[in-house]
Protein backbone atom coordinates (compact mmCIF):
# COMPACT_ATOMS: atom_id res chain seq x y z
CA UNK A 1 0.00 0.00 0.00
CA UNK A 2 1.35 3.36 -1.03
CA UNK A 3 1.19 6.18 1.53
CA UNK A 4 1.24 10.03 0.98
CA UNK A 5 1.95 12.12 3.63
CA UNK A 6 0.27 15.69 4.11
CA UNK A 7 1.33 18.64 5.75
CA UNK A 8 0.12 22.28 5.53
CA UNK A 9 2.50 25.02 6.44
CA UNK A 10 2.28 28.76 7.19
CA UNK A 11 5.36 30.50 9.10
CA UNK A 12 7.19 27.80 9.84
CA UNK A 13 10.26 26.65 8.13
CA UNK A 14 12.14 25.18 11.37
CA UNK A 15 9.55 23.37 12.56
CA UNK A 16 8.99 22.04 8.45
CA UNK A 17 12.46 20.74 7.99
CA UNK A 18 12.78 19.12 11.02
CA UNK A 19 9.19 17.01 10.16
CA UNK A 20 10.94 16.36 6.63
CA UNK A 21 14.21 14.82 8.33
CA UNK A 22 11.99 12.87 10.69
CA UNK A 23 10.23 10.99 7.82
CA UNK A 24 13.43 10.53 6.00
CA UNK A 25 14.67 8.74 8.54
CA UNK A 26 11.40 6.62 8.98
CA UNK A 27 11.78 2.52 9.07
CA UNK A 28 9.46 2.93 5.63
CA UNK A 29 9.35 6.21 4.06
CA UNK A 30 5.90 7.61 3.11
CA UNK A 31 5.61 7.38 -1.01
CA UNK A 32 5.35 11.63 -1.32
CA UNK A 33 4.99 14.12 0.93
CA UNK A 34 2.30 16.70 -0.09
CA UNK A 35 2.59 20.29 1.62
CA UNK A 36 0.08 22.45 1.27
CA UNK A 37 1.21 26.12 1.91
CA UNK A 38 -0.60 28.97 2.85
CA UNK A 39 1.47 31.65 2.28
CA UNK A 40 2.63 33.62 -0.57
CA UNK A 41 5.90 31.54 -1.53
CA UNK A 42 7.16 27.93 -0.84
CA UNK A 43 10.16 27.83 1.25
CA UNK A 44 13.23 26.76 -1.01
CA UNK A 45 16.25 24.77 -0.32
CA UNK A 46 13.78 21.78 1.88
CA UNK A 47 16.05 18.83 3.24
CA UNK A 48 16.86 16.06 0.38
CA UNK A 49 14.53 13.34 0.40
CA UNK A 50 14.30 9.75 -1.03
CA UNK A 51 10.62 10.41 -1.74
CA UNK A 52 9.12 13.28 -4.01
CA UNK A 53 7.49 16.31 -2.22
CA UNK A 54 4.55 17.91 -4.05
CA UNK A 55 3.81 21.56 -3.33
CA UNK A 56 0.23 22.99 -3.46
CA UNK A 57 -0.37 26.74 -3.01
CA UNK A 58 -3.73 27.64 -0.49
CA UNK A 59 -5.42 31.14 -1.24
CA UNK A 60 -6.78 33.25 1.94
CA UNK A 61 -5.04 35.58 4.28
CA UNK A 62 -6.70 33.79 7.82
CA UNK A 63 -5.64 30.49 8.07
CA UNK A 64 -7.20 28.47 5.69
CA UNK A 65 -7.07 24.94 7.21
CA UNK A 66 -10.05 23.39 6.23
CA UNK A 67 -9.62 24.45 2.82
CA UNK A 68 -5.93 23.44 2.82
CA UNK A 69 -6.88 19.57 4.27
CA UNK A 70 -8.70 19.26 1.19
CA UNK A 71 -6.31 20.58 -1.75
CA UNK A 72 -3.61 18.56 -0.16
CA UNK A 73 -5.71 15.54 -0.35
CA UNK A 74 -6.88 16.51 -4.12
CA UNK A 75 -3.51 16.87 -4.84
CA UNK A 76 -2.34 13.18 -2.98
CA UNK A 77 -1.34 10.66 -5.68
CA UNK A 78 -2.37 7.64 -3.37
CA UNK A 79 -5.09 6.44 -1.58
CA UNK A 80 -4.04 5.68 1.71
CA UNK A 81 -3.59 9.19 3.52
CA UNK A 82 -1.21 10.39 7.03
CA UNK A 83 -2.21 14.12 8.40
CA UNK A 84 0.78 15.45 10.18
CA UNK A 85 0.92 18.89 11.83
CA UNK A 86 3.60 20.81 10.62
CA UNK A 87 4.94 20.98 14.40
CA UNK A 88 5.25 17.42 14.45
CA UNK A 89 8.56 15.51 14.24
CA UNK A 90 7.34 11.66 13.38
CA UNK A 91 8.60 8.85 15.32
CA UNK A 92 10.97 5.95 13.09
CA UNK A 93 7.83 3.82 13.34
CA UNK A 94 4.62 6.27 12.29
CA UNK A 95 4.25 5.61 8.83
CA UNK A 96 4.70 1.92 9.12
CA UNK A 97 2.28 1.74 12.06
CA UNK A 98 -0.84 3.96 10.45
CA UNK A 99 0.00 2.11 6.50
CA UNK A 100 -0.10 -1.77 8.21
CA UNK A 101 -3.81 -0.53 10.15
CA UNK A 102 -4.86 1.13 7.21
CA UNK A 103 -4.03 -1.94 5.34
CA UNK A 104 -6.02 -4.05 7.56
CA UNK A 105 -9.08 -2.00 8.21
CA UNK A 106 -10.25 1.25 6.31
CA UNK A 107 -11.16 3.62 9.41
CA UNK A 108 -9.66 6.53 11.08
CA UNK A 109 -6.56 6.31 12.91
CA UNK A 110 -4.72 8.71 15.95
CA UNK A 111 -1.56 8.19 17.26
CA UNK A 112 -0.03 9.37 20.30
CA UNK A 113 1.23 13.11 20.48
CA UNK A 114 4.30 13.98 23.46
CA UNK A 115 4.56 17.62 23.74
CA UNK A 116 7.89 19.20 24.06
CA UNK A 117 9.42 22.05 25.83
CA UNK A 118 11.60 25.07 23.76
CA UNK A 119 14.28 24.30 22.57
CA UNK A 120 13.90 20.33 22.70
CA UNK A 121 15.16 19.22 19.60
CA UNK A 122 18.61 19.00 18.58
CA UNK A 123 20.93 16.76 15.80
CA UNK A 124 23.91 14.71 16.16
CA UNK A 125 26.87 15.40 14.07
CA UNK A 126 25.93 13.51 10.81
CA UNK A 127 22.48 15.16 10.33
CA UNK A 128 19.91 13.04 12.48
CA UNK A 129 17.83 14.06 14.76
CA UNK A 130 18.33 13.03 18.12
CA UNK A 131 15.68 10.91 18.81
CA UNK A 132 16.67 9.83 22.30
CA UNK A 133 16.55 13.14 23.86
CA UNK A 134 12.86 13.77 22.12
CA UNK A 135 11.73 10.24 24.31
CA UNK A 136 13.21 11.67 27.48
CA UNK A 137 11.61 15.21 26.88
CA UNK A 138 8.70 14.55 25.31
CA UNK A 139 5.47 14.71 27.80
CA UNK A 140 2.17 12.95 27.16
CA UNK A 141 -0.92 14.61 27.62
CA UNK A 142 -2.77 13.46 30.22
CA UNK A 143 -6.20 13.46 29.07
CA UNK A 144 -4.62 10.64 26.12
CA UNK A 145 -3.99 6.93 26.54
CA UNK A 146 -0.70 5.41 26.87
CA UNK A 147 -0.70 2.77 24.31
CA UNK A 148 1.50 -0.25 23.90
CA UNK A 149 3.81 -0.21 20.60
CA UNK A 150 1.99 -2.73 18.58
CA UNK A 151 -1.79 -1.36 20.04
CA UNK A 152 -4.45 -0.61 17.91
CA UNK A 153 -7.58 0.71 20.43
CA UNK A 154 -11.21 1.78 19.93
CA UNK A 155 -12.04 4.95 20.54
CA UNK A 156 -15.66 5.60 20.84
CA UNK A 157 -15.65 8.95 20.62
CA UNK A 158 -14.83 10.66 17.42
CA UNK A 159 -14.47 13.87 19.16
CA UNK A 160 -11.12 12.74 20.38
CA UNK A 161 -10.04 12.91 17.03
CA UNK A 162 -6.47 14.37 17.06
CA UNK A 163 -5.77 16.49 14.58
CA UNK A 164 -2.28 16.95 15.19
CA UNK A 165 -1.26 13.30 13.35
CA UNK A 166 -4.35 11.12 11.90
CA UNK A 167 -4.61 8.38 9.38
CA UNK A 168 -7.33 7.62 6.77
CA UNK A 169 -8.23 6.68 3.27
CA UNK A 170 -9.47 9.30 0.40
CA UNK A 171 -12.71 7.22 -0.31
CA UNK A 172 -13.40 7.42 3.51
CA UNK A 173 -12.52 11.73 3.42
CA UNK A 174 -14.90 12.22 0.67
CA UNK A 175 -17.55 9.92 2.23
CA UNK A 176 -17.88 12.22 4.99
CA UNK A 177 -17.95 15.57 2.56
CA UNK A 178 -14.54 16.58 3.27
CA UNK A 179 -13.37 19.33 5.89
CA UNK A 180 -15.73 22.14 5.56
CA UNK A 181 -14.41 25.29 4.16
CA UNK A 182 -16.46 27.83 5.84
CA UNK A 183 -14.55 27.24 8.91
CA UNK A 184 -11.67 29.90 8.99
CA UNK A 185 -9.00 29.93 10.81
CA UNK A 186 -8.39 28.48 13.98
CA UNK A 187 -10.39 26.73 16.08
CA UNK A 188 -13.88 23.97 15.57
CA UNK A 189 -12.85 22.48 11.97
CA UNK A 190 -11.87 19.40 12.65
CA UNK A 191 -14.54 18.48 15.51
CA UNK A 192 -16.73 19.62 12.77
CA UNK A 193 -14.58 17.23 10.19
CA UNK A 194 -14.54 14.43 13.31
CA UNK A 195 -18.62 14.60 13.20
CA UNK A 196 -18.74 14.68 9.57
CA UNK A 197 -16.66 11.09 9.63
CA UNK A 198 -18.64 9.79 12.61
CA UNK A 199 -22.24 10.35 10.67
CA UNK A 200 -20.77 8.70 7.62
CA UNK A 201 -19.54 5.47 10.01
CA UNK A 202 -16.06 5.64 9.86
CA UNK A 203 -14.89 4.01 12.56
CA UNK A 204 -11.79 5.52 15.55
CA UNK A 205 -8.97 4.13 16.81
CA UNK A 206 -5.70 5.20 18.32
CA UNK A 207 -2.95 3.14 17.21
CA UNK A 208 0.22 2.78 18.98
CA UNK A 209 3.60 2.80 17.84
CA UNK A 210 2.55 5.97 15.56
CA UNK A 211 4.34 8.51 18.11
CA UNK A 212 4.85 11.74 16.93
CA UNK A 213 6.82 14.46 18.73
CA UNK A 214 4.87 18.12 18.80
CA UNK A 215 7.54 20.97 18.49
CA UNK A 216 7.16 24.11 20.92
CA UNK A 217 5.63 27.03 19.51
CA UNK A 218 4.29 30.12 21.89
CA UNK A 219 0.88 29.21 23.05
CA UNK A 220 -2.26 30.99 24.50
CA UNK A 221 -4.59 30.37 27.30
CA UNK A 222 -7.23 31.46 26.45
CA UNK A 223 -6.40 31.47 22.78
CA UNK A 224 -7.38 35.75 22.56
CA UNK A 225 -5.19 35.62 19.74
CA UNK A 226 -7.84 33.55 17.89
CA UNK A 227 -10.88 35.41 19.53
CA UNK A 228 -12.94 36.13 16.03
CA UNK A 229 -12.30 32.71 14.57
CA UNK A 230 -13.14 30.75 17.67
CA UNK A 231 -16.95 32.76 17.57
CA UNK A 232 -17.47 32.66 14.35
CA UNK A 233 -16.77 28.88 13.95
CA UNK A 234 -17.99 27.72 17.06
CA UNK A 235 -21.33 29.33 15.66
CA UNK A 236 -21.24 27.47 12.30
CA UNK A 237 -20.59 24.16 14.34
CA UNK A 238 -23.90 25.17 16.55
CA UNK A 239 -25.69 25.75 13.30
CA UNK A 240 -25.09 22.29 11.79
CA UNK A 241 -24.56 19.85 15.12
CA UNK A 242 -27.37 22.38 17.66
CA UNK A 243 -24.20 21.56 20.20
CA UNK A 244 -21.24 23.62 21.15
CA UNK A 245 -17.58 22.69 20.41
CA UNK A 246 -14.66 24.60 21.98
CA UNK A 247 -17.20 24.90 25.19
CA UNK A 248 -13.63 25.45 27.34
CA UNK A 249 -12.50 28.17 25.29
CA UNK A 250 -15.43 29.59 24.91
CA UNK A 251 -16.37 29.67 28.89
CA UNK A 252 -12.84 31.43 29.13
CA UNK A 253 -13.95 33.91 27.17
CA UNK A 254 -17.21 34.64 29.00
CA UNK A 255 -15.64 34.04 32.72
CA UNK A 256 -13.33 37.08 30.84
CA UNK A 257 -16.59 39.03 30.54
CA UNK A 258 -15.81 39.20 26.60
CA UNK A 259 -19.12 37.36 25.50
CA UNK A 260 -22.30 36.68 26.82
CA UNK A 261 -22.99 32.56 26.35
CA UNK A 262 -23.51 29.33 28.65
CA UNK A 263 -23.23 25.75 27.22
CA UNK A 264 -27.43 25.85 27.24
CA UNK A 265 -27.76 28.72 25.30
CA UNK A 266 -28.37 28.79 21.72
CA UNK A 267 -26.36 31.75 20.65
CA UNK A 268 -23.05 33.85 21.82
CA UNK A 269 -23.28 37.84 21.72
CA UNK A 270 -19.99 39.45 21.81
CA UNK A 271 -19.35 41.93 24.37
CA UNK A 272 -15.72 43.35 23.47
CA UNK A 273 -12.85 42.06 21.80
CA UNK A 274 -9.89 40.97 23.91
CA UNK A 275 -6.88 44.01 25.09
CA UNK A 276 -3.77 43.92 24.40
CA UNK A 277 -2.81 43.14 28.04
CA UNK A 278 -5.26 40.40 28.28
CA UNK A 279 -3.28 38.50 25.28
CA UNK A 280 0.01 39.36 26.61
CA UNK A 281 -0.52 38.18 29.86
CA UNK A 282 -2.37 35.00 28.08
CA UNK A 283 0.83 33.60 26.59
CA UNK A 284 2.24 30.53 28.20
CA UNK A 285 5.98 30.84 29.08
CA UNK A 286 8.80 28.42 27.03
CA UNK A 287 8.40 25.22 29.29
CA UNK A 288 4.72 24.33 28.27
CA UNK A 289 4.24 21.24 27.37
CA UNK A 290 0.68 21.97 25.79
CA UNK A 291 -2.69 23.98 26.31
Amino acid sequence: MKVSALTLVRNRREHLVNLIVSLEAQQQCPDELVIAWMQPEPETDLPRTRFPIRHVMVEGDALPLAKARNQAVNAASHEALIFLDVDCIASPTLVSRYRDALAQQSALYIGEVHYLPANAVSYHADGTLDLARLATLGERHPARPALSEQEIRFEPDHGNLWGLSFALMRQDHQRAGGMDEGYIGYGGEETDYAWRLAAADVPLYWVGGALAWHQHHPMYAPPWPHFEAIIANARRFYHRWEQWCMEYWLNQFSEAGAIRWSPKADSIEVIRQPTQQEISTARLPASARYG
